[in-house]
């Protein structure tokens, strides 16, 4: 009932005052946080609000060695104080959030934080609950494979949170049975499930970007890319239907790794052009490290903003 409450509180809040809110949820180390920094980037920080609600921990590093549970397992985490935090922030109104510093494994002192016009949720539980995802206008899962999500994990944490291999790998067998749990069933309720991953079956060279396979789940208006993308453009990007888990027929964008900047340029001006958005599309976007380009990973991004744009945009009458 309280998710019903506060989809009709928003509906009937200020339209100018109701930030859009989009959520990414996903397993540790599955790429929430470089999306998430290439949209901020892209709309720009002065209308952006990006937040983890990782931040949402109970315990830190040091207690956590003498639970039962990691911080993957709903019990290690404030959820009820995470959904009250949404409510305020999906309403326009300011929060007093808790830090948790993932470089020491820490508690620190809590932010005070304001909603902006747009305000992007990333982390491991923000569509765990009914009204945790009231609270969004969009929805994203991102779903590696786990041997990739896996090899991610030990390169982050080892480069930034102090571990050794050893330790990464033994900490992703512990949090399997609750990743299998809590995390993964977030899937099912995303309007959009971003999987990275390359073709199987193609020998790409060294250095290729891994592709990108967005299923656009029909809960909500995606960009027409049918007319866009002709024969021409197959072997670098195509449109198809897929079977969803649940079996419902699903639209499917494969972006592929070896996609160049010229292939992807007419999807990227279409999507745009959707919008009747002023300017060109954000420069911002698709880095994975400084000077590395990926398009799946521009495409992928810029179809969010198309999202975030296009919100912003019914909200306020254009």
């Amino acid at each position: 009932m309280l998710d019903k409450i506060i989809k009709m509180t928003r509906r009937e809040t200020n339209n100018t005052t109701r930030p859009v809110m989009l959520a990414i949820a996903g397993d540790s180390a599955s790429g929430k946080s470089t999306l998430t920094k290439g949209l901020a980037e892209a709309v720009g920080s002065d209308r952006c609000l990006s937040m983890c609600v990782d931040d949402y921990h109970k315990f830190d590093r040091t207690e956590r060695k003498t639970l039962p549970f990691t911080p993957l397992h709903r019990d290690c985490n404030y959820i009820d104080i995470m959904e009250q935090h949404l409510q305020l922030l999906a309403l326009g109104r300011p929060i007093l959030k808790p830090v948790y510093d993932h470089s020491t494994g820490t508690l620190t002192r809590p932010e005070y934080v304001e909603p902006k016009e747009f305000v992007i949720i990333e982390g491991l539980h923000p569509l765990s609950s009914k009204l945790a995802r009231a609270c969004f206008d969009v929805t994203v899962f991102l779903d590696p494979p786990e041997e990739i999500r896996h090899e991610w994990k030990v390169q982050r944490d080892c480069a930034f949170r102090g571990y050794t291999p050893e330790q990464v790998r033994a900490d992703l067998e512990l949090r399997e049975p609750e990743s299998e749990k809590f995390i993964r069933p977030q899937r099912r309720f995303a309007d959009i499930v971003v999987r990275f991953a390359p073709i199987a079956g193609r020998e790409d060279p060294p250095g290729t970007p891994l592709s990108a396979e967005l299923m656009l789940r029909p809960t909500i208006q995606h960009p027409a890319l049918s007319n866009v993308l002709t024969d021409d453009h197959r072997t670098a990007m195509h449109l198809k239907i897929m079977r969803d888990k649940d079996g419902t027929p699903t639209d499917c964008l494969h972006v592929h790794g070896h996609a160049s900047s010229e292939e992807a340029r007419q999807l990227v001006k279409a999507i745009w052009e959707e919008l009747n958005a002023a300017g060109g599309p954000p420069e911002h976007i698709g880095q994975i490290n400084p000077g590395e380009r990926s398009e799946p990973l521009a495409l992928t991004q810029l179809i969010l903003v198309y999202h975030l744009l296009l919100q912003s945009n019914e909200r306020n009458g254009n």
